[in-house]
């Protein structure tokens, strides 16, 4: 199992119905199968996600944002990791908000 403790992730895509970008940081804490990640930065004024990592490293979770319209979101996301040539993660994330539209989206997450 990957352990995602105290690393921090930017994101390096998006689609254009999200709202994270490469100013938004998380930061995540993991404890045994258990992940738990503040974020902020960009549209995003404050975020917190929850989620659970399977054997392979792969991340079920859901999240909650407030964006910089003073919107309340949320949403699911299911995150696959790529480990990079130097050590880094690569996450590939499908998402869907679960307010709002109802739309999908695809984004990639890389450690910093």
């Amino acid at each position: 199992m990957i352990n995602y403790h105290n690393k921090t992730f930017r994101p390096v895509s998006n689609t254009e119905n999200g709202e994270t970008s490469a100013e938004t940081l998380f930061l995540y804490q993991q404890k045994n199968n258990i992940l738990t990640s503040s974020y902020a930065g960009g549209r995003i004024i404050a975020g917190h996600l929850i989620g659970i990592v399977d054997e392979q490293g792969n991340i079920d979770m859901r999240y909650h944002q407030v964006n910089d319209h003073g919107e309340l979101m949320t949403g699911i996301c299911r995150s696959t990791p790529e480990v990079q040539p130097d050590g880094k993660i690569r996450l590939y994330e499908h998402w869907r908000w679960t307010s709002g539209d109802g739309s999908e989206g695809h984004s990639v997450l890389e450690e910093v």
